[in-house]
């Protein structure tokens, strides 16, 4: 354990930043470190914290992140970026390890590394491998519905659901939001997702507090080659093939289904797809499930921090 690698959690208080830290304490294959309380708007002490760690994971608004990252002056503390500040950054390996078969290495080869949004998860999980096959025209103007719980809006929206003395305070069971279609998720999901064209993305929230679908409707019609929900979901399971933590269903199984529930992988640091639809209707429905606070934050997260310090890739997870 004296030997094991430093982590640092700045931030650590916030909602990503618990589920983290709960992920992380106990484990004697690293040390966990944190910040005297009283000192953690201290800049010289933060960034003594920041700096005698190997790994940071901030877990800020963007700006704080920002400010984070300027303080690191030690070459060898990896940063582990839980905000938008970076996702598209020069410079910065996008954690999501399931992107292509080189995404693991530039993630173990990189001290600055991005992790994803929650919905950009799902969404690029969709798209890349589509994009990559050749089936999914990268000019293609694709959509994006999704739920989550209210846990993905931070503080602010979790105040709205459960604060009944806040100015915003709501009871309504699902909302729309995202509607002037400058969310900032759009251009990770573009970027990554391997796009020409800016996705049309429309979010919404439910009355519970985790847990997220993300939808990609598609029309055979608009795809390179003879589009079949077969070839769609073999480029998919092909991608995924020998994967810990994405699962693609079996269209058997996702025939059988008539419903999903968004909470139905809570807890975990899974990611599972779907293939709806029919080969008379030439449609596809694609659905990935994921929880917001799994892997599309904290799980997440801890998956990166293991890979860039060389660790069993799955320890907490």
């Amino acid at each position: 354990m004296a030997n094991a690698p430093k982590v640092f959690i700045d931030g650590e208080a916030g909602t990503t930043g618990l589920q983290i830290r709960e992920r992380l304490i106990g484990r004697t294959d690293l040390q966990l470190v944190s910040i005297d309380p009283t000192k953690r708007k201290d800049a010289d002490t933060r960034a003594e914290m920041l700096n005698s760690a190997d790994a940071v994971i901030l877990c800020l608004p963007d700006d704080a992140a920002k400010e984070a990252v300027s303080l690191v002056s030690n070459p060898t503390t990896v940063i582990i970026d839980a905000s938008t500040a970076y996702r598209t950054a020069e410079g910065w390996a996008y954690g999501f390890p399931e992107l292509d078969k080189e995404q693991r290495g530039k993630i173990a080869a990189s001290k600055r590394i991005s992790n994803p949004g929650c919905y950009p998860t799902g969404a690029i999980a969709l798209t890349r491998p589509l994009v990559s096959a050749g089936i999914l025209p990268p000019e293609l103007p694709v959509s994006y519905n999704a739920v989550s719980g209210y846990s993905g809006g931070g503080k602010a929206m979790i105040a709205e659901f459960e604060d009944e003395s806040a100015a915003n305070f709501t009871k309504v069971p699902f909302r729309i939001y995202g509607l002037s279609q400058a969310h900032k998720h759009v251009p990770e999901m573009q970027k990554h997702g391997g796009l020409l064209t800016r996705p049309f993305f429309a979010p919404a929230v439910g009355r519970y507090l985790q847990g997220m679908i993300v939808e990609m409707p598609l029309h055979f019609a608009t795809l390179h080659g003879v589009p079949s929900l077969g070839a769609i979901h073999q480029a998919l399971a092909d991608h995924y093939a020998g994967e810990r933590f994405v699962e693609v269903a079996s269209l058997d199984e996702a025939k059988a289904i008539t419903t999903l529930d968004p909470e139905g992988l809570n807890g975990t640091n899974r990611l599972k797809l779907f293939v709806f639809g029919s080969d008379t209707s030439g449609q596809a429905r694609l659905v990935a499930l994921l929880d917001n606070l799994g892997k599309g934050a904290s799980g997440a997260a801890v998956q990166n921090l293991n890979i860039a310090l060389g660790l069993d890739e799955a320890a907490g997870l």
